[in-house]
């Protein structure tokens, strides 16, 4: 059976790889109809990975990712092409920005009602005066 295996470093720490393998997984199952399962560990996880003529294992570290695949007859043709799509996955994600957390959406909100209290005070100062 053909092997894929590829391996990405990074310095994005244990917390946010661990959102890019859950990313990834969630890419897999919409995209390839895999079927994935994660394994949480201390210092490593491991996402499971298979469908009909797949299955393979991606560890997640706060230093590197590290997947390994076995590829059935049928997709053994298409080897360097799976294995350039994962590569180009991985890299995008792991390039992406950090997901912008919920704070932001507040601050937003808080940016949008800041003119329209300046715009309902401004109209009571004005009859004051």
């Amino acid at each position: 059976m053909p092997d894929i295996h590829i391996h990405r470093e990074h310095h994005l720490g244990f917390k946010e790889a661990r959102k890019v393998a859950f990313s990834w997984a969630e890419k897999a199952e919409e995209k390839f109809d895999m079927e994935c399962t994660y394994e949480e560990g201390d210092t490593e996880d491991t996402l499971h990975f298979t469908r009909s003529g797949v299955k393979g294992t991606l560890l997640v570290n706060a230093k590197r990712f590290e997947m390994n695949a076995q590829l059935g007859f049928l997709f053994g043709a298409f080897k360097d092409r799976i294995e350039a799509e994962i590569g180009e996955q991985l890299d995008a994600l792991l390039k992406a920005p950090a997901p912008v957390a919920k704070k932001t959406a507040a601050k937003k909100k808080a940016t949008e009602a800041a003119p329209a209290k300046a715009a309902a005070k401004a109209p009571a100062k004005a009859r004051k005066a």
